[in-house]
């Protein structure tokens, strides 16, 4: 079972057409990459190779 993080101010945003975007402070409390290609993912995942980034 994951942890629950909590959402505290700063950890996302809503984009234009209403989604939750979260931010690169959000994914570092989170502590690990989902591997979703995450718009600001800290850890340099790619989508197009399937891999992160050191």
């Amino acid at each position: 079972m994951k942890k629950i993080i909590p959402i505290e101010e700063g950890d996302f945003y809503l984009t234009p057409e209403g989604y939750r975007c979260f931010t690169e402070q959000y994914h570092l409390k989170r502590g690990y990459c989902c591997e979703s290609g995450c718009r600001h993912c800290p850890y340099g995942y790619s989508q197009k190779t399937n891999s992160i980034k050191k």
